[in-house]
């Protein structure tokens, strides 16, 4: 990435208060699989309440009402499912949503905000309680995309592009707004960071710090930047990514799940994956090896769970392996030993960190089914590849001179020695046949699975 000294930003015609950068770039040559929304499609068919026009409805103490956030993802999905499909059906319902969310705008100090219309207190985290309307920097950052989006859908007649250009514009001066006034969703924290809001309180820069829906409201800048060049977007994209990666520390928690919020830190299943993939597209479109090694982290913390509807097969290799259950807390619940008098291959259906201890397989067939066996290479391990990151750039590693590896593709095995240092790239990495590895893209070692705990750091 393009990288500007660290220290302090003034965004000159933006907000009123300078913000800390560490020099992340807007990166555009992305490809279309990597950009924001692209992996959440719509179906035809779905279980949610849409109203007579086809816009999504949230039911909130038996009525419904709008809500800005579930409207703009439903018209993002949609979006992807039109780009997927070409079925103009997907692309009428997205701007259905669109249409819905400008129509309820409130209009403040030149800026576009979307309002909730149902007071609201959230049932864990202490303080967040809102008479109707409220405002969440989520759902501001989210219009940005879906907006900017719409603005560059050629389908889309080039009098509406230019309305979803303005909307694009109404919201992004919302992200401008950091003058103390009523409504407002950014503020800089005590450490010179600049935050957008998910849920602002009274005071500005007062909050729970919430993760998710910052980095959902930092995709929008990317968004709002790719339509419009605008430097102060790209600005606010640095300053957000800046506030994140200074805030990993915080929003980790090392060897299980990763934390909802910096204000609460409760550890948080539903939404710990989320932290996985934000964090990895925000290292697509920023170019940042920090984000995309900060993600890997959170993975190994505690990898997803479910091995899919078909499960995977687990090698046991001849000889002894303890069987364990645990409670919900890693609470050793009982434990068994099984004899293997050749190699095996068992199904399961979890790979699951333990809390407090490694990671297991739950299997599911053969007398170990219903029982937990640990994850040991060559002892046991799973077949295939799993827990997969894309880099995009190629990130680096090295060689370490006079170190045998082991590099594999497909069955094949090669063994590689370089006299000195030599460096590599690689663009993937994966749990392949129970080691992670490294999918090298230069040098003689290309297109070739290396351990990555035989490489150094780059």
């Amino acid at each position: 990435m393009g990288l500007r000294a660290s220290g302090e930003v003034a965004v000159a015609g933006g907000l009123p208060f300078a913000f800390g950068v560490r020099g992340f770039r807007c990166v555009l040559d992305v490809p279309e699989g990597m950009r924001p929304w692209r992996d959440r499609v719509a179906g035809r068919e779905d279980g949610g309440v849409r109203d007579g026009d086809g816009v999504r409805m949230f039911r909130w103490k038996g009525r419904l009402y709008d809500h800005p956030v579930g409207q703009i993802q439903y018209g993002l999905e949609n979006l992807a499912a039109y780009r997927r499909t070409g079925d103009t059906f997907f692309l009428a319902r997205a701007r259905a949503q669109a249409e819905r969310v400008v129509a309820r705008r409130h209009e403040r100090r030149g800026a576009w905000f979307f309002p909730y219309p149902f007071d609201f207190a959230h049932e864990v985290h202490t303080g967040i309680a809102y008479e109707a309307p409220w405002y969440s920097g989520m759902a501001q950052g989210e219009a940005l995309s879906l907006f900017a989006q719409l603005a560059q859908v050629p389908a889309v007649p080039a009098a509406d592009r230019g309305r979803y250009r303005a909307a694009a514009d109404g919201a992004f001066r919302s992200l401008l707004a950091g003058d103390g006034e009523a409504p407002w969703v950014v503020a800089r924290d005590t450490a010179g960071h600049l935050w957008i809001h998910e849920y602002p309180m009274d005071a500005p820069g007062t909050s729970d710090y919430t993760y998710n829906g910052f980095m959902f409201a930092a995709l929008g800048l990317w968004d709002y930047y790719a339509l419009t060049r605008d430097p102060l977007a790209d600005d606010l994209f640095d300053g957000s990514l800046t506030t994140l990666a200074a805030n990993f520390a915080e929003m980790r928690n090392p060897g299980w799940l990763s934390h909802y919020c910096r204000t609460h830190a409760v550890p948080t299943a539903s939404y710990h994956p989320l932290h996985v993939a934000l964090l990895r597209q925000l290292s697509w479109l920023s170019g940042s090896e920090l984000l995309a090694a900060q993600s890997d982290l959170l993975m190994d913390d505690y990898p997803e769970p479910s091995l899919g509807g078909d499960g995977g097969r687990v090698h046991l290799a001849a000889g002894r392996h303890t069987l364990r259950r645990y409670d919900d807390d890693g609470t050793l619940t009982g434990s068994r030993t099984l004899e293997a008098a050749r190699p095996a291959e068992v199904a399961a259906s979890h790979r699951v960190r333990v809390k407090g201890r490694d990671v297991h397989y739950l299997l599911t067939e053969g007398p170990g089914s219903g029982w937990y066996v640990a994850e040991r290479h060559p002892a046991a391990y799973l077949r295939g590849e799993w827990c997969a990151s894309d880099y995009r750039p190629a990130r680096r590693a090295r060689f370490p001179a006079g170190v045998s590896v082991v590099c594999r593709r497909g069955s094949e095995e090669r063994t590689v020695t370089y006299p000195q240092d030599t460096p590599v790239r690689y663009d993937r990495r994966a749990l392949v046949d129970g080691r992670m590895m490294l999918r090298a893209v230069d040098g003689d070692a290309e297109g070739w699975w290396v351990p990555s705990a035989q490489l150094a750091s780059g």
